[in-house]
């Protein structure tokens, strides 16, 4: 599929900052005063501009809001609501710490439960989708979970907790690669059963049946060369997970360290993510010769 980049942006960051926000709920860091302000607006900075980054890929912006009555049979509705509510609960959390001194678990750990159910709901967006066979499988919603904590321990400042976890991340990453690249001839899906004509034998394209590109091509089709994805699943594996690791588990802990912990994991992370529309292959793309 088309690796449209404010999907990108949107999926990683407010990841990232939902994570974060995870790990400030359940306690792994009780920072107040000044201090406090400093990091939950680096969370909450980091979840807004992912989900503000969302409504860039709307066709019509304004309407955004209706997102939001559709709760009952779409995880984009679910993610919605999911979110707002995060950033309410963890709200009076961050004024406790900011301006009384002390974390609140009354609001911290609810606030917590409700920022990995945003990034679950984010993660079932995508898995729910039997046309995409690729993600149609419990390793997506893995995925987005484990990035969200990774990167919420590493802005934590947790060196061996985000160390174990970067080591999960990277086999599963790379279980992911191996399983997805059969996902698709696993499901069964060619061009005759796209057409319908496999009774009478062997499919192929004789012409496209569009004499330009429409919607479906432009966001549902998207090729990339094997050697261009080999080289950016290296990239994925060894930035998001490898080198963050290294560099925690040998430096000694500072800002400086986690800034560049964190400065790779984003690196591998905007890789991965690229990879994960870029590699996605719609059955759609059979009518077209596109497989």
């Amino acid at each position: 599929m088309h690796p449209a980049p404010s999907v990108i942006v949107f999926t990683v960051l407010s990841g990232l900052g939902l994570g974060f926000l995870a790990y400030l709920g359940l306690g792994f860091l009780r920072p107040s005063g000044v201090y406090a302000f400093l990091i939950y607006g680096l969370a909450y900075g980091f979840a807004v501009a992912g989900l503000l980054a969302s409504t860039l890929h709307l066709g019509n912006p304004q309407r955004a809001l209706r997102a939001f009555t559709q709760w009952r049979t779409s995880w984009l509705s679910r993610e919605a609501w999911t979110s707002v509510a995060t950033l309410l609960v963890m709200a009076p959390a961050a004024l406790l710490a900011i301006f009384a001194g002390f974390p609140s678990a009354t609001f911290g750990f609810p606030g917590a439960l409700l920022a990995l159910a945003t990034v679950f709901c984010t993660s079932m967006i995508y898995a729910q989708l039997k046309t995409v066979p690729r993600w149609n499988h419990w390793t997506t919603p893995a995925l987005f979970l484990l990035f969200a904590l990774t990167g919420g321990a590493i802005l934590s400042a947790q060196a061996g907790l985000a160390a174990a976890l970067c080591v999960l991340l990277g086999l599963l990453l790379i279980f992911s690669y191996r399983l997805g690249d059969g996902r698709f001839a696993e499901r069964g899906s060619t061009m005759e059963t796209a057409t319908g004509l496999g009774r009478i034998g062997k499919v192929r394209l004789y012409e496209p049946p569009h004499t330009g590109t429409n919607y479906l091509m432009r966001e549902m089709i998207h090729l990339v060369a094997r050697k261009h994805s080999a080289r950016l699943r290296v990239i994925s594996v060894l930035f998001a997970a490898v080198l963050p690791a290294v560099t925690l588990l040998i430096l000694p802990l500072s800002v400086a360290t986690v800034a560049l912990a964190l400065a790779f994991h984003l690196i591998g992370a905007f890789a991965a993510r690229w990879l994960f529309f870029a590699e996605a292959e719609h059955v759609v793309g059979l009518y077209y010769g596109a497989r």
